[in-house]
Order: C-alpha cells, then structure tokens, then sequence
C-alpha cells in the first residue's frame, strides 16, 4: 500500500486553496489534511494536525509566511515546508531558506513540479526552482558572513558534514558511520546549532561553500 503524505495548505486566496486542494485529491497517495488563510493560522494547524507538508505561500495577512515558518520551525524541527509562491526576490528566497524552508517553488511550475518537489520534501530533500537554484548558487560564491563559531567541529561532526553535503539522511549516515539514527540525529543538530544554520540545506551550501564536501563521494 502506497503511504499518504498528508498535505497542510496555506495561501490567503480561496481559488489557489481549492485549486490546489482539487490537484492533491486527484494523486495517488497524498491527502490535504487542512488549510490556512492566515500566517497565524497556519502555525496553529501545524501544531494542531501535525502534517507531513507544509505547502506555503509567503504573503499572507497577519503574518508573513518568513514568520510562520519560523514559529513552525521552533515549535517542530523536523517540520518540512514547501514554499509555492509568486516572489522570487533575493529578500524573500533567502530569509525563506534560512527559517527552514526545504522547497521553494514558484506559481509559474506546473502541477507535475509541484507533485515532485512535494514528495522530495517530504522525503527530507530540498527542492528548488530552477530560477532559486540559480540565486543559490550565486550566493556560494559570496564570502560567508557567518559569523565564526565559538566552538569548532569535531572530527565526527565534520564526518557527517561531509554525509550531509552528499545528500545522506540521517538513516543512511547512521548506517554509513556505525552508528545509530539517534546519534546521526544529534551530531546533525550540533553541527547546525555551531554554524548557525537553520537546516541540511544550509549546511550542504555551507560544507561546498568551505570546501569540506567530500569530493572523492560517488
């Protein structure tokens, strides 16, 4: 049997709700478990309903998608959000990538696209438009402006910096390391609380950016 992804929707208008409600419903295993009209509410229902994915726009009335997936961050670590809007300004992708967003699609994708990249995220992949692609990787070549850590990576945690930047979960790198998933989990967080990055994403962009991805990984 097929496992369900069970969808949260966010977006201030009724017709992009229904619209996208109307193409969930019709895929084989996915499920819209709730929608949000507000940034307020959709914190709320994530909390509440405890989604699988979080498809969210980022402007939205008394709170801006930024904020919300700030406070669904805080409130869940592991929640997995897909920002689908129509911005693709450098001041909305970037704060939406480091609040901790995975995705980041535009309206303009196709409904095939948007089928995608709702199954990468929830499989812990980020999935980006290729116009927010391109931003990305022209932000690499910037020079990091994070500021530098009071406490350096330990050899095991650069380890599996290394096994972050190629795209590991934390199963496989639990496996990759001898060690259990819990653990894998654990030296994950401590390497973001010490670089000051929100998710994996980040931290793969920060592994190439440094030059401690692996470049011997197949």
């Amino acid at each position: 049997m097929t496992e369900m992804i069970r969808v949260l929707i966010a977006d201030d208008y009724p017709l992009v709700r229904d619209s996208l409600r109307a193409l969930l419903e019709t895929e084989p295993g996915m499920e819209v478990v709730g929608e949000a009209a507000d940034g307020v509410e959709v914190v709320l229902k994530a909390h509440v309903l405890q989604p699988d994915v979080i498809l969210l726009d980022l402007v939205m009335p008394r709170q801006d998608g930024i904020g919300a997936i700030s406070q669904i961050k805080q409130q869940d670590p592991d929640a997995r959000i897909l920002v689908l809007t129509s911005f693709a300004e450098d001041e909305k992708v970037f704060p939406a990538i480091k609040a901790g967003a995975l995705g980041y699609l535009l309206k303009s994708s196709s409904p095939q696209q948007l089928l995608y990249a709702i199954r990468d995220v929830y499989r812990g992949q980020s999935s980006l438009h290729p116009t927010i692609a391109r931003k990305l990787i022209t932000e690499l070549q910037r020079p990091p402006e994070l500021p530098p850590t009071a406490e350096p990576l330990s050899a095991r945690e650069m380890e599996v910096l290394r096994l972050v930047a190629r795209g590991l979960t934390n199963q496989e790198i639990a496996q990759e390391l001898v060690i259990s998933e819990r653990t894998a989990r654990t030296h994950v967080s401590r390497i973001l609380e010490k670089l000051h990055l929100a998710n994996r994403t980040q931290a793969a962009l920060y592994a190439a950016r440094e030059g401690f991805a692996d470049p011997d990984a197949s």
